[in-house]
Formats: structure tokens, sequence, C-alpha cells
């Protein structure tokens, strides 16, 4: 069934160049939305999985609601966040709502930098 559609094809568009030009075209553009929208996802993906695998107790945060604090508590999926200087105000939340990092240490985390590179 298939041969006889490549065979009504081939003799309706002119031979077997049109099918082998279709089939680069389909190639081509399938490498470009693999280039284009595929890979960067990835890189983006494997970025935030090691931003979310480096929190340690004592960093800075910021979250996706545009909140900033300090971590209290780090477990499985969730992390306790302390916010301003209330110490009643511990909210737990998930790692992946964290979207900056700045280490305990003063230093901002590599991840962080590294996002920002590739705005």
């Amino acid at each position: 069934m298939i041969r006889s559609f490549l065979d009504a094809a081939a003799a309706a568009t002119g031979g077997p160049q049109q099918i082998i030009m279709l089939v680069v075209w389909i190639v081509v553009l399938g490498a470009m939305f693999y280039f284009m929208l595929i890979r960067p996802q990835r890189k983006q993906q494997k970025q935030m999985d090691a931003l979310v695998a480096s929190l340690e107790v004592g960093d800075s945060v910021l979250t996706t609601s545009g909140f900033y604090g300090v971590i209290i508590d780090v477990m499985d999926e969730v992390i306790i966040v302390e916010f301003g200087n209330n110490k009643n105000c511990r909210i737990p939340m998930k790692k992946t709502a964290v979207v900056e990092v700045e280490k305990a240490n003063g230093g901002a985390a590599k991840e962080n930098k590294d996002s920002k590179e590739s705005k």
C-alpha cells in the first residue's frame, strides 16, 4: 500500500527526485526543531537539576513567586524557607520553586551565573 502510494506520488510529481527532496526537507526541518527547541530545553533542564541538587541549609534563595528567603531545612523534594526576620514565617515548598541561589559563603552559585550568561 505504501509502495503504491509512493509510486503514485512519483508519477504525479515528476519522479523519484521529488520524493528525495521531500525527505531531505523533512530531515532539515527535524534537525532545525532539534537544535532550536529540544536541545536548549534539555540544557536548561540540566542547569535546573544542578541548581536543585546544590541546595543546602543556609543558602539564600529567590522563589518563583519573587520572595527572598533562607533555607532552614532540606528534604528529598521539599525545602523549608524562612522569609524575612520573623522566625514564625517558615514555609515548606518544592525545590523546583527556587529560581536563584546565593550560597551561604557569600558567593553566587555557579548554576546561577550560567543561567544569567545564557540569557
